[in-house]
C-alpha cells in the first residue's frame, strides 16, 4: 500500500521523530502521529492501548472518541494475542465501517507494555509488509512512551518531594507552635518557616472585630501599625489575591499605607477560630507575587494559625472557668463561715440546702462588704430578717448595732417619731427628746421591715437620708448625719404601689439598688426538714427537754404542706406540736395540718401579692372561726400586724352569720 519510493518512509519516519520530539505525552501528539504514520502505514483509524494488569487493558490513545474506554472480558482472545503481530480479519468497530486491521506488540526493554493497531475501512487492507512497517512504527511509540514513563516518574518524584518537604515544613510549624499559649509571640518564627513554602516578606494577622480590622500580629517591625478602623464596605470573606495598586484591599486608607510601605502584593486567607473570625496575609514586595495556585499552600499554612489560636481560646475559656470556680468555691466557704459566725454570736442559724436559699446567701455575701442599700423581697415569714442580720454580720459594719424597724407594726403618725426620734414639745406627749432609729443604728444597719407600709410623708424624710445622709428629728433644727446602712424589706410588689401611687418612684430606686428575692417555703422543699430539725432542736431547748423527733407520716406531712406562712409557720406548728406530743414522736396529727394545701395563687388566679395575702387572711380566718390569735399563729404572724392587715383588708369584722 505504501508504493516503491524509498524517500517517503526516510521523510516519513524523519517527520514522525520531529513529532514525537514535541512532547513528552504520546496521548497530546497522538493525533498528529497518525497523519506522519499513515504515509508509512495508510489507516483509517490507530489505536494506542497499554497494559493495566494480567488481562486486561487501556486505551490509551485514540484518533476516534473518547481514550477513556477500558476494554473488558470481551477482548480477552486479543489480549491473549497481544504479544504478537497480527493482521487482523476480524476488527472492532464494524459500526464505524472498519473492515481490517493490523495489531502488533510494544515493547520496553523486551516487555509488553502495549499494543499499537491500525485499522482500515477497506477489506483485506494490510499484508506482512504493512505488519513490518508497523512494527517500526511501535518501537518508535515505545521510545516515546519510555520517555513519558520517565517524565510521568519525574514529576511523581518531585511532586513527593515537595510533599515530603511540606510535611517537614507543617511539622516544623506545628512544633513552634505547640509550647506556646500566645501565637502572637512566636509569629516571625512562623513567618519563617512559612517563608519555605510560600515566599513572602511580611506576615500579619487580623480579626474581624463587628465590623472593624484589628491587626493582631505581625512577623515584621516595619509593617504599618494599623490601628481599630471601620471598614468602608463589610468584609466579603473572599481571599484576596492580586496586586495591591489593583485590587482594592478592604479599605482604601489602609491600602495607601500598605503602597507607602513598599508592598505590591497580598494573598489573603480567611479562617475560623472557634468563634473569632481571622485573616491572615502574606504580603510581597514584588508586584504579581501571588495567584490562585498558592492558595492551596496559603490555607495549610493559615489552618495551622487558626488552630493554635483555637486552642490558645480553648486555654483562656478554661483559665475563665477555673478562676470562676475558685471564686464560686471562696464564695461558698466565705458563705459557710459567715453562718456558723453567725450562730456562734447571735445564735442565728441559717439552715437551707435548697440551690434558691444557697443563691440568696451567696448574694448576700457579695453584697455584704459594700455599703450598698438592699432590698430583700419575699412573702411573709420567709427570712427576710435572718438575711438582713447575715449581711450585717459579713459588712464592715459588723461591729456596729442592727436596728430593726417594722414599719407595719407601728401606726402611721408614730412611725416617724420612731425613724427619726424627736425633740421635746414636738408633740402633747413629748416631754423630753428621744433619738430616732437611724440614730440609734449610727455605725451599723438599719433594717426597715415591710417599708412599702411606710406612709408617703416619712417616705419622703426618709429619701432624704439615702440621698443626703442626713435628716432632723420631728420638732428639730438641727441637722443630723445619718452614718447608717440601709437594708430594706417588704412582701409586696413595690412596682405595683408605685403605680397606683401609694409608693414613692423615687423611694423605690433608691431601695431597689441592690435586690435579693426569697423564694417561698413552698418552692425550696429540700429546706423543710432541715429547718424542721433546726427549730426542734430550739424547741426542745426552750423547754428543757431532749428534742422531738418527726415521725414518717410528719415528715411526709410537713413536706405536703404549702406553707402560706413561710419559715415562720413552719416553727409555729412544730412548737404546737412539740407541745401536744409531750416528749415523744411528733405524728401527722399533732401537726393539724392538711396535706397538699393548694396555692392562694391558683386558688384565685391572682398575680398580684395584695390580693394573694387577703385571699390567705381570709381563708386562715374562717378555718380558726374568726380566733385572731389561733389565725395569726398559723399564718407566723404577730396579732398586732395580723390586726394590720385585717384593718387593711376590711376584714376587721367577721360576716354575719348565715352570710
Amino acid at each position: 500500500m505504501n508504493g516503491d519510493n524509498p524517500v517517503e518512509p526516510f521523510d516519513a519516519i524523519r517527520d514522525l521523530l520531529l513529532t514525537l520530539a514535541r512532547g513528552l505525552d504520546v496521548r497530546d501528539i497522538f493525533q498528529q502521529l497518525s497523519i506522519v504514520a499513515s504515509r508509512i502505514v495508510p489507516h483509517d483509524e490507530a489505536n494506542l492501548a497499554v497494559l493495566t494488569g494480567k488481562d486486561r487493558i487501556r486505551l490509551c490513545a485514540t484518533t476516534w472518541g473518547s481514550a477513556a474506554e477500558v476494554l473488558g472480558p470481551e477482548r480477552t482472545a486479543t489480549i491473549a494475542h497481544a504479544d504478537q503481530s497480527r493482521l487482523l480479519d476480524v476488527v472492532p468497530g464494524p459500526e464505524r465501517g472498519l473492515q481490517s486491521g493490523l495489531s502488533v506488540p510494544v515493547r520496553i526493554d523486551g516487555s509488553l507494555v502495549g499494543v499499537f493497531a491500525l485499522f482500515s475501512r477497506q477489506p483485506l487492507a494490510y499484508s506482512t509488509i504493512d505488519l513490518t512497517h508497523a512494527e517500526r512504527l511501535a518501537s518508535y511509540l515505545a521510545v516515546a512512551l519510555s520517555h513519558q514513563r520517565l517524565a510521568e516518574q519525574a514529576r511523581d518524584a518531585a511532586v513527593e518531594r515537595e510533599r515530603a518537604a511540606t510535611i517537614e515544613t507543617s511539622m516544623e510549624l506545628l512544633r513552634a507552635i505547640a509550647d506556646v499559649l500566645d501565637i502572637r509571640t512566636v509569629f516571625p518564627r512562623v513567618s519563617e518557616i512559612a517563608n519555605k513554602m510560600l515566599p513572602h516578606e511580611a506576615l500579619t494577622m487580623i480579626f474581624d472585630d463587628n465590623g472593624r480590622i484589628v491587626l493582631e500580629a505581625s512577623s515584621t517591625s516595619d509593617f504599618p501599625e494599623l490601628k481599630p478602623l471601620p471598614l468602608e464596605r463589610p468584609l466579603t470573606r473572599e481571599h484576596i489575591v492580586g496586586d495591591i495598586t489593583v485590587e482594592p484591599v478592604p479599605d482604601a486608607a489602609l491600602q495607601s499605607q500598605l503602597v507607602a510601605a513598599g508592598y505590591r502584593s497580598v494573598l489573603g486567607v480567611w479562617a475560623n477560630a472557634r468563634d473569632q473570625v481571622l485573616n491572615v496575609a502574606f504580603f510581597s514586595r514584588q508586584p504579581h507575587a501571588f495567584g490562585p495556585r498558592d492558595l492551596p499552600v496559603a490555607r495549610r499554612i493559615v489552618d495551622h494559625i487558626a488552630l493554635a489560636v483555637s486552642h490558645e481560646q480553648l486555654a483562656e475559656a478554661a483559665q475563665q472557668i477555673a478562676e470562676a470556680r475558685g471564686r464560686a468555691d471562696r464564695l461558698e466557704a466565705r458563705v459557710q463561715m459567715l453562718s456558723e459566725e453567725l450562730e456562734s454570736k447571735t445564735h442565728l442559724r441559717v439552715v437551707g440546702e435548697s440551690r434558691e436559699w444557697r443563691d440568696v446567701l451567696k448574694k448576700a455575701t457579695q453584697v455584704a462588704a459594700t455599703d450598698t442599700t438592699v432590698l430583700l423581697t419575699g412573702e411573709s415569714g420567709t427570712g427576710k430578717e435572718v438575711v438582713a442580720r447575715f449581711i450585717h454580720r459579713a459588712s464592715p459594719r459588723s461591729k456596729g448595732p442592727f436596728v430593726a424597724l417594722n414599719c407595719a407594726a407601728l401606726p402611721e403618725q408614730l412611725l416617724e417619731s420612731e425613724l427619726f426620734g424627736y425633740e421635746r414639745g414636738a408633740f402633747t406627749s413629748a416631754h423630753q427628746a428621744k433619738p430616732g432609729q437611724i440614730e440609734l443604728a449610727a455605725g451599723g444597719v438599719l433594717f426597715l421591715d415591710e417599708v412599702s407600709e411606710m406612709s408617703l410623708s416619712a417616705q419622703a424624710k426618709f429619701l432624704r437620708v439615702l440621698q443626703e445622709h442626713e435628716f432632723q428629728r420631728l420638732g428639730g433644727t438641727r441637722i443630723l448625719n445619718a452614718n447608717i446602712r440601709v437594708i430594706a424589706a417588704t412582701n409586696r410588689d413595690l412596682r405595683k404601689a408605685v403605680e397606683r401611687g401609694a409608693f414613692r418612684e423615687d423611694l423605690f430606686y433608691r431601695l431597689q439598688v441592690f435586690d435579693i428575692n426569697i423564694a417561698p417555703l413552698r418552692e425550696r422543699s429540700e429546706d423543710i426538714l432541715p429547718l424542721s430539725e433546726m427549730f426542734l432542736e430550739e424547741i426542745g431547748r426552750s423547754f428543757g427537754r431532749p428534742p422531738a423527733g418527726l415521725s414518717k407520716d410528719a415528715r411526709a406531712a410537713v413536706l405536703a404542706h404549702h406553707w402560706p406562712g413561710n419559715v415562720r409557720e413552719l416553727r409555729n406548728a412544730l412548737e404546737r406540736a412539740a407541745i401536744l406530743c409531750d416528749g415523744g414522736l411528733i405524728h401527722a396529727e399533732h401537726l393539724a395540718l392538711r396535706a397538699a394545701d393548694p396555692s392562694p395563687l391558683l386558688a384565685s388566679g391572682s398575680t398580684d401579692l395584695g390580693t394573694i395575702e387577703q385571699e390567705t387572711i381570709a381563708r386562715a380566718l374562717r378555718e380558726c372561726r374568726w380566733n385572731k390569735a389561733q389565725a395569726a399563729r398559723r399564718l407566723g404572724l404577730t396579732r398586732t400586724k395580723l390586726y394590720l392587715r385585717m384593718k387593711k383588708y376590711g376584714l376587721d369584722k367577721p360576716p354575719l352569720a348565715g352570710h
